[in-house]
């Protein structure tokens, strides 16, 4: 039996989901740095292949395990893996895989919206539900869900995927309830804006819509707004560290919100009326006047 299995049973293995890019890489290596023994998941064996080269580089070590969130059984066989790794099943779990969906509420398309409510609500839940059993056997473990400070901030373009964070954070707050007394500690970690390919997506999905869509100018002006965000935020390493934090304190908070940006955002949508906020949003998104009429050709699209 090597050393890893060995040590099985102290509270140092984490399962981190998305493990490849942006927060989940970021807390990866940063829990791998710190001794923990990190398995962290990723869509196919090249990523995984990636995710082994990068820590290498880091010189750090961690296992990697291929994993499709929108999948039951392939979560199922992480798990599974992830027990087999572990000697029994992973002490901590970080709920970090997401994907992002920008857009109108009625530009974005059904089979987005579910895939996107699949990925960020109920894969994410499926994989709690998933690693809790041996954490009840053992009476301890804790569950880290990264959401997004726009859970509590709606705005334009963004809907959707701020209602699927809005679904996983209030989910993860009725878990913390219903698990505390097996001895499992479940925290919510809140990021605001972070320079991840999250950006690079949500212009692409904009850029899309702004094609065929009358209010292509709004479009346009949020790809825009949504390329100085990524140009003026932060890397992940701060949000990691939340994590890592939430993972090694004894007595956890419940929620921890990331990012200046995020605290002031939440602050200001809870004691501004609504009319102001919309508002403001509005002028920020250029939805403050009046629809043009839309050019021939997207008229005879939608007629269509």
């Amino acid at each position: 039996m090597n050393q890893r299995m060995k040590d099985a049973g102290r509270p140092d293995s984490v399962l981190v989901t998305g493990a490849t890019s942006g927060i989940g890489l970021a807390t990866a290596l940063l829990l791998a740095r710190q001794g923990r023994h990190v398995i962290g998941t990723a869509r196919s064996q090249d990523k995984a292949d990636a995710l082994l080269r990068t820590a290498h580089a880091h010189g750090v070590s961690l296992d990697a395990v291929i994993m499709d969130l929108t999948d039951p059984a392939s979560c199922q066989e992480a798990v599974a893996r992830a027990a087999d790794l572990t000697d029994g099943g992973p002490h901590a779990l970080v709920a970090n895989a997401g994907m992002p969906l920008t857009g109108g509420i009625t530009d974005v398309s059904e089979r987005r919206v579910r895939e996107v409510m699949e990925v960020n609500v109920v894969g994410t839940l499926r994989m709690c539900t998933l690693v809790l059993p041996a954490m009840r056997r053992q009476g301890r473990g804790r569950i880290v869900t990264v959401s997004s400070a726009g859970a509590r901030i709606p705005a334009p373009m963004n809907g959707w995927y701020t209602a699927s964070k809005h679904a996983l954070s209030t989910a993860t707050h009725s878990l913390r309830m219903e698990v505390r007394r097996h001895g499992v500690q479940v925290v919510l970690v809140e990021p605001g804006t972070v320079a991840t390919p999250f950006w690079d997506r949500a212009r692409e999905d904009l850029s899309a819509f702004g094609e065929v869509h009358a209010d292509a100018d709004v479009h346009g002006r949020a790809a825009s707004l949504f390329s100085r965000i990524q140009r003026s935020a932060g890397g992940p390493e701060p949000v990691a560290r939340k994590i890592a934090e939430a993972l090694r304190v004894p007595h956890p908070r419940r929620r921890y919100t990331v990012g200046v940006d995020a605290h002031l955002g939440a602050a200001l949508q809870c004691v501004a009326p609504l009319w102001l906020s919309d508002r403001i949003k509005t002028r920020v998104f250029a939805l403050h006047t009046p629809a043009a009429t839309p050019p021939a050709h997207i008229r005879q699209a939608k007629g269509n």
